[in-house]
């Protein structure tokens, strides 16, 4: 009899506890959406940049070589668009060389400089853009024959123009590739050793820069 009874309570237990169970509101769970803030181009930034440059001429003597340097801009977006202003400047070494009767003519970029602006289209973190502005190179040419060497230095200006593509992989950290044609206008070398001087000629200029900038 009182296995009976005893059986009788837990059961009452049980069928109350599952009542109580079935009627208590479940906590409904559902997880939130992992969504990133959208991108925002506008500010300034700094980066190193590096590339390769070559003559834009199929002479084997044309002027090629590597440069490396930093970059200083700022990008103002309004919907896709973002437009912005960017200088950079890099040490260069470019550079050919001919020798021909006993005399070694060197012409050598020592750096390379530009101011652009840029214009683009932004889809979140991927910048299409043309850019385009004037450019500056250090150039050095040299002459020798046995015992005697001259140089000269002058400053070109030109222009130069290209398209680039540029990543921000972090709200503050961004990747960039770009081509830019450089056109330089020719200087008169050595007016003091051999008056009136030699004419440079126009310089042409093909080059591929790849560079990281820091977004404040």
């Amino acid at each position: 009899m009182k296995r009976v009874a005893l059986g009788l309570l837990l059961a009452s237990i049980a069928g109350a506890a599952g009542a109580a169970d079935m009627s208590a509101p479940r906590a409904a769970y559902t997880k939130a959406p992992m969504m990133s803030p959208a991108i925002n181009w506008t500010g300034f930034y700094i980066g190193a940049m590096g590339g390769y440059a070559s003559e834009a001429t199929s002479d084997s003597l044309r002027i090629k070589g590597g440069f490396a340097g930093g970059t200083l801009g700022y990008n103002w977006q309004s919907g896709v668009m973002v437009l912005g202003i960017e200088a950079d400047g890099a040490w260069a070494d470019l550079s050919s060389t001919a020798s021909q009767g006993g005399v070694t003519l060197t012409d050598k970029v020592q750096s390379l400089s530009t101011v652009r602006g840029r214009i683009g289209a932004a889809f979140d973190q991927i910048l299409l853009y043309g850019t385009g502005g004037v450019a500056f190179a250090d150039n050095k040419i040299s002459g020798s024959v046995p015992g005697v060497t001259v140089s000269d230095t002058k400053i070109h200006t030109g222009w130069a123009a290209g398209v680039g593509l540029e990543w921000m992989f972090t709200r503050a950290w961004s990747l960039k590739t770009e081509y830019l044609y450089r056109r330089f206008d020719s200087q008169t070398y050595f007016t003091t050793q051999l008056p009136p001087g030699i004419a440079s000629g126009t310089l042409a200029m093909n080059s591929i820069q790849v560079g990281i900038n820091y977004h404040f």
